[in-house]
């Protein structure tokens, strides 16, 4: 009985390494960096993990903060395009118009070549 359960567990290890080890989609960089205080930037940029699908990404720069607003709603920024390189590993937004001063989230979603469908989020401000 011993030698059949050390065989079945010889057998797992062995299928379970011939399947390739798969992380999900994240960032690795981007500019501004998370937390950055920065000078009012007109491009930003998410650096990810591995090539993305393009068709399933979708990125929105949304400024969550103004001074003197203590109630400030979320402020969707539209006036940008976007661009891929590095072979969809990063992704570059040329904005119209430099930020102003605030706080500011980049809210990505995208998904790799395993199709799992991740988000998150870089956070900065402009000073």
């Amino acid at each position: 009985m011993k030698a059949s359960y050390s065989a079945l567990i010889a057998a797992a290890l062995a299928c379970a390494a011939s399947f390739p080890a798969t992380a999900h989609t994240r960032v690795v960089a981007s500019a501004p960096a998370q937390g950055a205080h920065v000078a009012a930037p007109r491009t930003l940029s998410l650096s990810f993990s591995e090539p993305l699908l393009v068709p399933t990404a979708a990125v929105v720069v949304v400024m969550t903060a103004m001074p003197g607003m203590p109630d400030h709603g979320d402020m969707f920024i539209r006036n940008f395009t976007q661009t891929w390189s590095d072979n969809n590993r990063k992704l570059t937004l040329t904005l119209k118009k430099p930020l102003q001063t605030g706080t500011y989230d980049i809210r990505w979603q995208a998904a790799g070549a395993d199709g799992h469908r991740m988000s998150g989020k870089v956070t900065f401000r402009v000073k």
